[in-house]
């Protein structure tokens, strides 16, 4: 790893960003400007547009499915890669907003799920969790894990309508997850999905892992729906600082903050089992203790028992010259996050640290 090219920083500097966390914390000498150009050519592999659209023209159309809001002259394609505009008007590349591009497979429970230490699922050995991948996502996080996604070919890929998941679903069946990718750029699939098998199974628990970053229409309906069948929304904080979430993610994180502040309100309905949790993942260099800290003072305002999930980091995607989180950047984390006023935090992927 190279020293940061801004100040000379040498502890833990991708080649990625060539510079460390506080001068992008800071955007020194325009430094985000310059990690975006980046974003930009990572994206441009995958034939992906290279920003955010806002398009002007007057015959411009807006998505409002993800917290993008993308404005899509004729022709554009918005940021998740699924939807264009055609003559005026909004087209889903997939078919239609009920064909869902996506897998999903059943995991046993208990699983490894970021809220597994907090959730009903964990007690259910013998049942199982329907696991459903969203080959898409609103965010272009350098670390992603599940990368892959982005080889998508989306007119050639197997799609399912939500009748077509929901009729999956069986009397095993103890919860489902929506992750991915991220559920927020086809959320209207994963609402009609959860609608469709509550109908069928009143007993089902309906979870979201997602990066928050969702049209707030959407996620209101849902956190209803994780509400009243006893399920979750886990909310994968990524940063707290906006220009270090832009650094790792590509976009903005004040969709995602203000969600989660929305997403609080409707706590006080089902205190427990927890409606609400949150996770980081802890990745050196750019992700130390006083974000944490931030993070869970951010968190703590709202309520101080929301579970709080500090995942290990393991080299993934461009932050591949990165170490593997240690025991004691963990060990600081913790402690800040507790300093910032959350009494539940957890470790996650233990096995990774080093």
């Amino acid at each position: 790893m190279s020293p940061c090219s801004i100040c000379g920083e040498r502890n833990f500097v991708s080649k990625v960003f060539n510079a460390c966390i506080n001068c992008i914390r800071k955007n020194k000498d325009n430094v985000v400007e310059k990690i975006l150009k980046f974003h930009a050519q990572t994206r441009a592999e995958f034939n992906l547009p290279s920003q955010i659209p806002h398009s002007t023209f007057d015959k411009s159309v807006t998505c409002k499915i993800c917290g993008n809001e993308c404005s899509l002259s004729e022709g554009e394609v918005g940021y998740c890669g699924l939807r264009v505009n055609f003559g005026g008007k909004l087209f889903h590349l997939a078919g239609t907003s009920n064909n869902g591009l996506l897998d999903w497979y059943f995991d046993p429970l208990p699983t490894n799920c970021v809220a597994s230490w907090v959730c009903d699922g964990s007690k259910q050995s013998g049942k199982k969790n329907l696991a459903v991948f969203y080959r898409s996502c609103s965010f272009n996080c350098l670390f992603c894990q599940n990368w892959h996604f982005r080889e998508t070919n989306i007119k050639r890929a197997r799609k399912i309508s939500a009748d077509g998941l929901a009729d999956v679903v069986d009397d095993e069946t103890f919860c489902v997850c929506y992750f991915g990718g991220d559920p927020s750029t086809q959320v209207v699939h994963a609402i009609n999905a959860s609608k469709i098998i509550l109908r069928k199974r009143n007993d089902v628990r309906i979870c979201w892992e997602t990066n928050g970053n969702m049209n707030k229409k959407f996620l209101e309906v849902a956190v209803k729906l994780s509400l009243e069948s006893g399920g979750c929304i886990k909310f994968d904080i990524k940063a707290y600082n906006e220009n270090l979430n832009i650094a790792l993610c590509g976009v903005s994180n004040r969709r995602t903050l203000e969600n989660f502040e929305f997403a609080c309100r409707f706590i006080s309905q089902r205190p427990e089992p927890p409606l609400v949790v949150a996770s980081t993942l802890v990745i050196p260099g750019y992700i130390d203790a006083e974000e944490v800290y931030q993070i869970a003072k951010f968190i703590a305002q709202f309520d101080k028992n929301i579970p709080y999930s500090l995942l290990a980091f393991y080299p993934q995607f461009y932050l591949c010259d990165l170490p593997v989180t240690s025991k004691q950047l963990m060990r600081e984390c913790v402690d800040a996050a507790i300093s910032g006023g959350l009494k539940r935090v957890y470790i996650g992927n233990v096995h990774l640290l080093i």
